[in-house]
Parts: C-alpha cells; sequence; structure tokens
C-alpha cells in the first residue's frame, strides 16, 4: 500500500507549486512523484527531507525504465518539497499579501500546518508500518531507526556510536518525517559515485541485470542501516551488524542472507577496492532443507490444457525441456534446430549454454510457431520498425541482425516498445510476470491443491525423468547445474526403489512370529 500522507500536506504542497508556476496540467504528475518518493523513502528507510535521499531515488526510477523526462520531472517535484519543509509558510503565496499579513497584528495564534495533525500524524506512523514490513525503517514512535547498528546487541546505551559530531555516540542530525515530524535520522553522504563504480565492476564482468539489482538493493539497505555512513569508513563490523540484524530483527533465511553477504563482498573488493578480512561471530539464519513441489503428469495436461496461446507453449517447453522461465521467454528463432530435434539454451544462468533435446511431439506446433512468427516479422518490416532488443555490444558488431528473422523472439510481446533515443519501434519479449500470471490462473481453475509457480514444471522435468530411471548426472547436464549436489534434491521427491518390498520392522517381526 502506498503511502498516502495528511491533507494538510497535500494542501500546502498545492500552494507551493501555484506559487512554483507549475503548470496545471503537470500539478497531477508532480503529486505522483512525491507519493513515489515518500514510499521510496518509507520502504528503504531513506531520510525524507534530506537531499542525499534524491539521487538513489532518481536511480530507482532509471532501474524501473522511467525516460530521462520522467526522472527529471521527478526531481522538480520532489525539490518542491525540499523547499518546503525547509521554508516557512510565508515563503509562497504573493509577495503584497506577505507585506499586509505582515504588518497586521496577530489576533489569534493559528495552529501550524507545517506538521500533520496528531490524528493525521498516526494514519502515516500505521501506513509506514504495514508497508515497511522486513524493511527496516524509521520508528516515528521514538524517534530512532530501528535495526541501526546502535540498536544491535553489545553497543552501548543503545545509541547510533558512529554520529559525526555527537557527544556521547547520540545522533546529532534530525531529519523529518513526510509530514514535518522529526525523525532522528542522521543526514550522512551521498553514495552516487560508489553505485556508479557498482554499476562499471557489474557490466565490466558481464553479469546480468538481474545481478547488479539485487547488488544494488543490498548495497542500497546497507547505506540506509549505517545512516549513509561515509563509504571510506565503512568497516567489516558495520557489515556484521547488518548480517545479523537480517537474521535476529528481520527474520531473513539463510539463503538471502547468503545473497546479502555475496553482494556486499563484491562492494568491497571491487567497488571500494579493499579486502573483506574475516567474519565471525555473525547471527546465521539457519538453513532449512527445501523439498521442491512436484506435478503430476495429470495435473500438468491440466494446467496445458486451461492455458490460452502463447503461455501453453511456454509451459510445454519449461515441462519438455526442463527451462528456467527467463530461458523460455528469451529464446530466439535460431535456438531451434529442428532437423536435428535440440533446442540451445543460450546466456543461462551464469552465463552457460547447454542443449536440450526437443519433444517430438512439439515439433508440428513449433513449425506452425515459425509461420504465424514470420507473418509479424514481415508486417514489423512493412511498418518500418528497428527491429529486436540485443545485447549492445552484439548489436555493434551485427548491424542488420536486429532485423533479421533469425534474431527475433519466438514469443514476442504484443507491442512494440518505443525507444525514444533513437526514435524508433522495438519489441521484446514477453514479461515473466505475464506467464506467472496466466499460470496461476490456469493452476486454480485446475482446483490443484498445490503452490505452483512456472518453475514447478522445471522441478516436474527432473523428477519424471530420475523416476524414469535416468542417472543423475545425465539430469545434471540437462538442467545446466554446476554442482551434482544441486541436482540431488530431487532424490527426495520420488520414491526409492529397493529389491525388497519397504515395510516396517513391525510388520516384519510380525511376520515372523505367525510363522
Amino acid at each position: 500500500m502506498m503511502i498516502r500522507g495528511p491533507k494538510q500536506l497535500w494542501e500546502k504542497y498545492d500552494r507551493w507549486m501555484a506559487a512554483g508556476s507549475v503548470p496545471r496540467n503537470e500539478q497531477a504528475e508532480y503529486r505522483k512523484w512525491l507519493r513515489f518518493y515518500l514510499d521510496f523513502c518509507t520502504k528503504y528507510s531513506h531520510e525524507y527531507a534530506n537531499l542525499a535521499s534524491l539521487e538513489p531515488f532518481v536511480e530507482k526510477l532509471a532501474s524501473k525504465r522511467q525516460t530521462v523526462e520522467q526522472r527529471e520531472q521527478a526531481k522538480r517535484a520532489v525539490g518542491i518539497y525540499y523547499r518546503m519543509m525547509k521554508e516557512p509558510e510565508a515563503g509562497c503565496g504573493n509577495p503584497k499579501n506577505r507585506r499586509q499579513k505582515a504588518d497586521e497584528p496577530s489576533k489569534k495564534p493559528r495552529r501550524s500546518t507545517d506538521g500533520p495533525s496528531r490524528k493525521s500524524r498516526g494514519t502515516i506512523e500505521e501506513t509506514s508500518r504495514k508497508h515497511r514490513g522486513s524493511v527496516e525503517g524509521i520508528d516515528h514512535e521514538r524517534g530512532s531507526r530501528r535495526g541501526s547498528p546502535s540498536h544491535v546487541k553489545g553497543s552501548p546505551g543503545g545509541t547510533a556510536s558512529h554520529a559525526k559530531g555527537s557527544p556521547g555516540g547520540t545522533a546529532s542530525h534530525v531529519g523529518r518525517s513526510p509530514g514535518g515530524s522529526p525523525s532522528h535520522v542522521g543526514e550522512g553522504v551521498s553514495w552516487r559515485r560508489e553505485f556508479a563504480a557498482l554499476r562499471e565492476a557489474i557490466e565490466m564482468r558481464h553479469y546480468s541485470p538481474r545481478t547488479l539489482k539485487t547488488y544494488r538493493v543490498w548495497v542500497r539497505k546497507l547505506q540506509a542501516f549505517t545512516r549513509s555512513k561515509p563509504p571510506t569508513e565503512l568497516s567489516v563490523e558495520d557489515v556484521k551488524a547488518f548480517l545479523s540484524d537480517l537474521a535476529v530483527n528481520r527474520g531473513v533465511s539463510a539463503s538471502t542472507q547468503n545473497q546479502a553477504f555475496n553482494a556486499l563482498l563484491f562492494f568491497f573488493r571491487h567497488v571500494l577496492n579493499r579486502e573483506f578480512g574475516e567474519v565471525d561471530g555473525v547471527v546465521r539464519a539457519k538453513r532449512r532443507r527445501y523439498i521442491p513441489v512436484v506435478l503430476s503428469r495429470d495435473e500438468v495436461n491440466a494446467v496445458i490444457t486451461r492455458l490460452e496461446s502463447p503461455y501453453d507453449l511456454v509451459v510445454k517447453l519449461l515441462y519438455g525441456c526442463g527451462l528456467r522461465i527467463s530461458e523460455s521467454l528469451e529464446l530466439r528463432i535460431g535456438c531451434f534446430n529442428l532437423d536435428a530435434r535440440v533446442l540451445t539454451v543460450h546466456d543461462g544462468k551464469g552465463q552457460k549454454d547447454r542443449t536440450v533435446p526437443l519433444p517430438e511431439v512439439l515439433i508440428d506446433e513449433i513449425q506452425e510457431r515459425f509461420k504465424q512468427l514470420s507473418s509479424l516479422h514481415r508486417s514489423d518490416l512493412n511498418r518500418g520498425y528497428g527491429g529486436v532488443f540485443l545485447p549492445a555490444q552484439l548489436e555493434k558488431k551485427y548491424k542488420k541482425a536486429p532485423r533479421q528473422f533469425v534474431w527475433q523472439w519466438f514469443f514476442p510481446a504484443s507491442r512494440l516498445t518505443h525507444v525514444k533515443k533513437a526514435n524508433e519501434y522495438r519489441r521484446y519479449h514477453l514479461q515473466p510476470s505475464h506467464a506467472t500470471k496466466a499460470i496461476r490462473e490456469a493452476v486454480q481453475a485446475a482446483a490443484i491443491p498445490k503452490r505452483v509457480t512456472p518453475h514447478t514444471f522445471r522441478h516436474t522435468f527432473a523428477s519424471h525423468l530420475l523416476r524414469a530411471n535416468y542417472d543423475i548426472r545425465t539430469i545434471q547436464e540437462l538442467l545446466g547445474h554446476s554442482d551434482v549436489k544441486t541436482t540431488m534434491i530431487y532424490t527426495h521427491t520420488v520414491p526409492s526403489r529397493t529389491k525388497k518390498e519397504r515395510r516396517s520392522p513391525l510388520d516384519i517381526s510380525i511376520a515372523r512370529s505367525s510363522c
């Protein structure tokens, strides 16, 4: 749920927009950007009225593919909010009216509108708490930051030990909440250069955009946890406190904590150019054995028959070839070798290629799909479109590749995407969220009492092969696992087979006594 804010805040913001000559037709957009900004600060524990919070917000908009014009408009909207919070109410409006009011004696003390009323402030606090969930944030009631290093067990007095210029380690800077209430959060410094360096380090090593997105999230959370502490002053102790807080206060899983550790390890080594050192004394989340959900063949068929094109073919490839959802949607025409009945998966997880056998029952359906895509491709070329999206380096090398049929998506999006920078239209592939929604609705229609996701069909692929007496090494190669230990989890999804029928020792003893 997005934070709404008190009525007084938006009334005051409207007055400031009018004073700032914001066109009336753009004021709704300005309010939208401010809501997004306040929601972002609440979710990621940034300070509402601190200029250092603007850069991470704009970076978040860029990651959501907002245009440069939209980001600039968002900056202007938040800038008005900053000025509004730092200057008095008299800072806006008609100068003539301000002089007239200044000359008149105040007949009755007016209630200040800089902050929300007690009732409206409570609305913000309740909305903020519900929205944050497990994300570390600002405690509006106590005026302190939950999950900060000052609250980690072992710190004296529970005060922030790294707040600059404050005697006894107490925080000396006071931030403000959206309505103007103090939040007692230190101002800190900007990490803009570090985030830019992180992007360069990720792209230099050709890691996937999802890795960049995940690592940036954890670095941003570390920034919020340390109250934007200067990166040069970060220590392993800060990371220890952050990782322990994830396990103790936020109760994250072991895999999530390990993901955070790997992200911060990369950040220290390749961005800060410092050795991470030993990380001892960290409270580790308990790792639990996960048994994947597996469907029966009848359940798989029940889901497929309730799916419309092209999502039925997506699921058939997920189950028939053991693909991940991203691998399935990112297939191109050139990945299919119908003569050899082989499907090549390029740039899978870990940037690894592999080949898997194509199901014979899908050959006719795939050929029919090629005819439909060929017709769509000719139509796109006649409309003068720019082609499909390709990796930047590949497109520089093969400039005509985006318009060639062999590079077209096997599951193209229904609409073209306008690229403003090049002023052309391009086509992207189907979104994973659309496939997930279609599968969820089909599972509900089939009344299958299991938690089914697109990845469930990959689990089912491996389990059914194991049940068909395929050896574990062959299944490992088909799935693209680096370690056979990862594939061994599927041994728990099929019944074990021994020479003798499995029986209880109690039944065996009874059988012997009866003889």
